[in-house]
């Protein structure tokens, strides 16, 4: 998934390594009990939305240190927005792949996750969501979503997404991919990314949500590319079915090494599809609000070296490849490196 899954680290972004730290569900419900708490006893609608942000960006730390590093870079009104879009699409990605329940309990997890949203849409007030029992990051993505214009429409996709995680199916063709799946696990996230960080003066707004529209299917296609063989532990497989026939796969087993230089093939061919997809992205930067381009180009250079490594990989695909701290610094724009040892002693 891409915020393990889209921003699934963008998502997805998204996904956090295998072994690295994550909240039970039993600790997201405490953390969310406190944070209601706090939220209730505010003074202010502003006041509770900062309380909610600072809780959302310990979860964007926790889970994703890629994208916590070029929110770094954003400016601090739409940092804390982005902070808030990144919570309520981590939440249902850990139901879906984190939290040790069956299907039929993810399934409705999910489905009490949507109706909470629903009823968030008909509760004006930060506030009142809050004091209606509306979870506080559904809470606050909904203010993020009525201060920037979001479409009510994008976060159903998102969770449509995240139900076909629950009941995967196989996908024919990468047409099918991102039509079917990468469209709503990390397309629409780019679109609220795009609501947030706005167009320039100089290109149409339809011009920022296809260069958004780029980049999240390049990100999510590289968190797939990474993770071919624990997503098919998961009983996923988005390596599409055509692609591997003309390898001479009928019926794809990561696990067996006789399969691995075909997978590998395939791997690398779906590789250059995203790096032309990065490329874009990279050349229509200039379409966002001045504000947010240090953060999107950060984005883009960390994650595609990260799919430049996964396309050059000599090693097996059962290996999890990464960016190093040191690569990321030296992709990363020098005269904003004191930004990130500030952000993660939490000024």
């Amino acid at each position: 998934m891409m915020v393990s899954s889209g921003m699934h680290e963008l998502c997805n972004s998204l996904r956090i390594a295998p072994g690295a730290e994550c909240w039970s569900e039993a600790e997201w419900e405490t953390r969310d009990s406190a944070l209601r708490v706090a939220v209730l006893a505010s003074r202010s609608e502003a006041e509770a939305f900062r309380l909610i942000a600072r809780e959302a960006r310990t979860v964007l730390k926790t889970y994703s240190s890629n994208f916590f590093t070029v929110t770094r870079f954003l400016p601090p009104a739409k940092r804390v927005q982005v902070e808030a879009i990144y919570a309520a699409v981590r939440y249902p990605d850990e139901i879906v792949d984190t939290f040790p329940i069956v299907a039929i309990e993810k399934s409705a997890r999910l489905a009490a996750w949507r109706a909470q949203y629903e009823r968030a849409l008909e509760i004006q007030g930060l506030r009142a969501m809050v004091v209606a029992g509306v979870p506080c990051f559904i809470a606050g993505f909904v203010q993020v979503m009525r201060d920037t214009g979001i479409p009510a429409e994008y976060y159903r996709a998102f969770l449509n997404a995240m139900v076909l995680d629950v009941h995967p199916r196989k996908f024919e063709t990468m047409d099918d991919l991102i039509d079917s799946y990468i469209y709503g696990s990390a397309v629409v996230v780019g679109y609220f990314l795009a609501y947030v960080y706005g167009a320039s003066h100089t290109a149409t707004f339809a011009d920022t949500l296809e260069s958004a529209r780029r980049l999240g299917i390049a990100l999510q296609l590289t968190n797939f590319l990474r993770d071919v063989a624990e997503d098919q532990r998961r009983g996923r497989q988005y390596l599409p079915l055509d692609l591997l026939a003309n390898q001479g796969i009928h019926e794809m087993d990561a696990t067996n090494p006789n399969q691995h230089s075909a997978i590998a093939r395939v791997v690398k061919e779906m590789c250059m599809v995203a790096a032309g997809h990065y490329a874009y992205a990279a050349s229509t930067v200039d379409t966002f609000s001045p504000d947010s381009r240090t953060a999107i180009r950060a984005c883009i250079d960390v994650y595609g070296e990260l799919n430049e490594r996964i396309l050059h990989s000599s090693r097996s695909i059962t290996h999890r490849e990464s960016v190093p701290l040191s690569q990321k610094l030296r992709v990363l724009p020098a005269s904003k490196y004191w930004r990130i040892p500030l952000a993660y002693l939490g000024w």
